[in-house]
């Protein structure tokens, strides 16, 4: 006695089942996070976009300093927090009553940090902050140029708004700092020419 087999059904869970030989492949995407950055025309740079571990702040005493020692930019979702840092160099830094010598951060271009408040919603909320901006960030961020520390504070806004203001946004944060930091080393150097040199005498 034979019996009639029975067709396999799929455990994939993006699979349904239907009459005969056709299956039904259903794919879900979420709008305003990576996926939905290239259907709304948002295209990487040159290359293949990245956003290296190298290039993120991750330290607690680096977002510090940023919010201490930094410039604001504002916008529409977000408040951009940056520092320049120096040339790679030995500062002197007090520890008690001895001192030690410590080295300055010495990677170029910028390193981009967030900061989500849970003010602005549960881990939900801010977990899809943090994506947008990483995304946005993937592909904006200059491959090189002015070495500064970044921070971004979003507002509750960047869940609600078009992900391509975000990236524009994000974009135009990256054009002002390196625009404020090439005047801030122009006049730098325009004050050291300033400065006589040593042993001339005046009279």
């Amino acid at each position: 006695m034979f019996r009639r087999a029975q067709p396999r059904s799929s455990a994939h869970p993006l699979y349904h089942q239907r009459s005969g030989n056709f299956r039904v492949t259903v794919t879900v995407s979420v709008p305003g996070e990576s996926n939905g950055a290239t259907k709304r025309g948002v295209a990487p740079r040159s290359g293949n976009a990245a956003f290296p571990r190298n290039a993120r702040l991750l330290r607690h005493a680096d977002f510090e300093r940023v919010y201490k020692l930094g410039r604001r930019h504002f916008s529409a979702s977000m408040t951009v927090f940056y520092w320049p840092r120096p040339a790679a160099d030995k500062a002197t830094q007090p520890v008690g009553a001895k001192a030690r010598a410590v080295k300055s951060p010495a990677a170029s271009g910028l390193r981009i940090g967030f900061t989500v408040s849970r003010a602005l919603g549960g881990a939900v909320q801010r977990n899809r902050m943090k994506r947008r901006l990483r995304e946005a960030v993937r592909l904006t961020r200059p491959p090189a140029g002015a070495s500064a520390d970044v921070v971004i504070n979003p507002k509750k806004s960047l869940l609600t708004v078009d992900f391509t203001a975000v990236v524009n946004e994000v974009n135009r944060a990256f054009i002002v700092i390196e625009e404020k930091l090439e005047k801030l080393q122009k006049n730098e150097r325009a004050s050291e020419s300033r400065k006589p040199e040593a042993g001339s005498r005046f009279s």
